[in-house]
């Protein structure tokens, strides 16, 4: 039986091309035949992926999983399969949020869900990495939609950290962090608000860090940088890193106080998890696939009112006790998160009937 994995461009580091490899490396040791097709690749991927172009036509016995988080090619190809059809849903921000920035993007999230919607009755399996983008997948009609536990790699967050970023940065000021690509369904503009509101009316010795690629839509980013300037915010008070190394990336979660989400749209929010690995408090607003992932951990707030959010923020901070409780909390989630058996899972929904 092959069990293929259909992945519209696979590049190094991204989230969906980690969970294809090790999908397909769970697979193969297994004993199935299992291969990652790509219209697109790095070039240090060559020899981890093959082109779509090169794919063979599987048969009533084979499986092949679609990758879905954007519109492509690969998406009516899958419909003319004679091979049992899964999707795996990574979530597509509505388009709505890019509106204002950039007309393009909005154009490709709003067919994004059209093609997602056009995909369910042809789809016999749909999986999802949390229960807010399986309900999704039901509300669009998918006739099975089940969630399979994201694979993380723990193993990343056990390597040696950067102690001349931990250093810099593990000052007197209180960190804030937030870690995503800067776009507008993150609600970067609500970090920097906050972050203003908490340097004049709770401490001036506080630092906004955003950690994630700048370039994604520079449009947003540029009125970010703006925002900030209109706040009077220092580049000691707001840093936007960019896209760093892991080990970087490492010594931002050790060197920060609080990991604060203001987000308003999520799939599954992984730097929540990364924050429970690092022992760092979260303070999210409640959104999306955020409760889902928290699943009883962190704390929570419904209503986006800066001040409270920020007088919330200082509580977790300055306050011990309330810190030592929240932490108690994200270890035991993290520990549920870790023994999930999710190669088990992954097994028994796509190797049905093999």
């Amino acid at each position: 039986m092959r069990i293929d994995q259909l992945v519209p461009a696979f590049h190094q580091g991204d989230a969906i091309g980690d969970s294809a490899l090790h999908m397909r490396d769970v697979f193969r040791s297994h004993g199935f035949e299992a291969d990652i097709y790509c219209l697109d690749h790095d070039k240090e991927l060559a020899g981890e992926a093959r082109l779509f172009s090169s794919f063979p036509p599987p048969g009533p016995k084979d499986a092949t999983l679609l990758h879905y988080a954007l519109p492509s090619p690969l998406s009516q190809a899958l419909t003319r399969l004679k091979s049992r059809k899964i999707l795996i849903h990574h979530n597509i921000t509505p388009s709505h949020f890019f509106s204002p920035y950039s007309a393009e993007m909005a154009r490709i999230a709003h067919i994004g869900r059209l093609e997602l919607a056009s995909l369910m009755p042809f789809i016999d399996l749909g999986l999802a990495d949390s229960e807010y983008n399986r309900r999704e997948l039901v509300e669009l009609g998918c006739r099975r939609a089940e969630v399979l536990p994201l694979f993380v790699d723990f193993r990343k967050y056990e390597k040696p950290h950067s102690v001349f970023v931990h250093d810099l940065y593990r000052d007197d000021r209180t960190n804030i962090l937030f870690v995503g690509r800067i776009a507008p369904n993150k609600k970067i503009e609500d970090l920097i608000r906050l972050t203003f509101y908490y340097k004049k009316y709770i401490s001036p010795l506080v630092r906004l860090i955003v950690v994630g690629k700048t370039q994604s839509l520079p449009a947003y980013f540029q009125s970010c940088v703006r925002m900030a300037d209109e706040f009077y915010l220092k580049p000691e008070e707001i840093v936007f890193t960019g896209h760093i190394p892991d080990e970087e990336m490492s010594a931002f979660y050790r060197a920060s106080d609080v990991f604060l989400s203001m987000s308003e749209h999520e799939g599954f929010c992984l730097p929540l998890i990364e924050s429970m690995i690092f022992d760092l408090p979260v303070v999210a607003y409640d959104s999306t696939a955020v409760p889902f992932t928290l699943d009883g951990a962190g704390v929570l707030f419904k209503r986006k009112k800066i001040d409270r959010a920020a007088e919330l923020v200082d509580l977790v901070v300055r306050d011990p006790e309330l810190r030592e409780k929240i932490l108690t909390g994200q270890r035991a989630r993290l520990q549920r998160f870790r023994t999930a058996d999710r190669e088990s899972v992954l097994l028994n929904f796509v190797a049905e009937g093999a």
